[in-house]
């Protein structure tokens, strides 16, 4: 207890924030052999595996870089299509499904990172209000290319067209399959997903933004959120470490997009709308800007929510609103937040005692 005692906050805060993640899956999988869930919640629990990781990769731009962003849901559904095109492209290559997953999870999060990167460039020059409308046209922007995009695979490998009207002008060649149909999206996906392969990409996640965090790269991210001037004047590249938080939080986004798109049969872009950036945003401001166990645990339970509340009926998002509000307001009461404080779970608020007394600083 001394040793825990003597960690750092960060180290303190990591190491809860693994055995939640833990604890919880060890505790999901007992309820699942001896079949105490419902096929209902049997079918969330990879959804809220991705959830978590987009609410974690959220909070590395909204929480650790301080910018607010509101087309992440755009980085899902980039990683979503790309992952279900190159899993149905490998079904006979890659046979085996757990590594076809990975594979399709892989490319996911590296076309993510890429549109993140060419979204960033005219996006990360701006700051506040600016850059949360721009990142919102960017999420509608790629929503609305993905509605009018064709894409199959023949013999010859995969072919693309845009604005077409129907999959016929592909010109796919004996054999070919239309992959994704424009507005229709794609069908007959073979279910893979399991809720182990979301437990690890938690895991991933939680790796690479903590790691991230606690390294050189994480401390003038920070400093770049705290005063960007200050920072600027002792020589941080700015661009270099928005750009860097960006697209690390994209990649991540679209290895969630590829995993949850590969539970379902069918997938469309409207799954990936302006409401879900909404959802996900949620998730960060309930859990806390920049705590990561904060986020496992509010989007886990709000996505759980609306499902037990089923039986208010008519009466069920509002409950849903209420307990939202309520939940708010207990997260931001001083005396819960000085509690989690003492274990280095969050940041306790320091009063500069001048500005406490209603004086100014010299």
């Amino acid at each position: 207890m001394k040793q825990i005692k003597r960690m750092k906050k960060s180290t303190r805060s990591s190491l809860f924030t693994y055995a939640l993640v833990i604890a919880g899956y060890v505790v999901i999988q007992l309820l699942l052999a001896g079949g105490s869930i419902s096929s209902s919640l049997k079918g969330q629990l990879v959804p809220i595996c991705a959830y978590i990781v987009m609410a974690i990769s959220l909070n590395l731009t909204v929480g650790v870089l301080g910018e607010l962003s509101l087309g992440h849901a755009g980085f899902m559904s980039v990683g979503a299509f790309s992952g279900v095109v190159a899993a149905m492209s490998l079904a006979e290559a890659i046979p085996f499904a757990p590594l076809r997953l990975a594979v399709a999870m892989a490319v996911g999060a590296l076309c993510a990172a890429v549109a993140g990167f060419l979204i960033g460039i005219p996006v990360l020059r701006l700051n506040g209000d600016y850059l949360a409308i721009v990142t919102l046209a960017f999420g509608e922007i790629i929503k609305s290319i993905i509605n009018n995009l064709y894409v199959g695979v023949d013999g010859r490998g995969l072919h693309f067209g845009l604005m077409l009207q129907n999959a016929n002008e592909l010109k796919l060649g004996e054999g070919g399959k239309v992959l994704i149909s424009g507005a229709m999206g794609v069908s007959g996906v073979a279910k893979i997903s399991t809720f182990t392969a979301g437990f690890i990409l938690i895991l991933i996640t939680l790796a690479v933004v903590f790691n991230l965090v606690n390294s050189r790269a994480g401390r003038a991210i920070m400093a770049l959120r705290d005063n960007r001037i200050a920072a600027e004047s002792v020589g941080i590249n700015i661009t270099k470490y928005k750009m860097m938080a960006f697209v690390i939080s994209a990649a991540l986004a679209g290895a969630a997009g590829a995993l949850f798109s590969m539970n379902f049969s069918t997938i469309t872009a409207n799954k990936f709308d302006f409401n879900t950036s909404i959802l996900i945003l949620v998730f960060v401001v309930l859990g806390g800007l920049g705590n990561m166990w904060g986020s496992v645990v509010a989007a886990t339970l709000l996505t759980v929510l609306p499902e037990m509340l089923r039986r208010f009926s008519d009466y069920r998002m509002l409950v849903y609103a209420i307990v939202l509000i309520l939940v708010m307001l207990a997260t931001n009461n001083p005396t819960i937040k000085e509690f989690f404080g003492r274990f280095g779970l969050t940041k306790r608020a320091r009063k500069n005692p001048v500005q406490a007394k209603g004086g100014r600083q010299a």
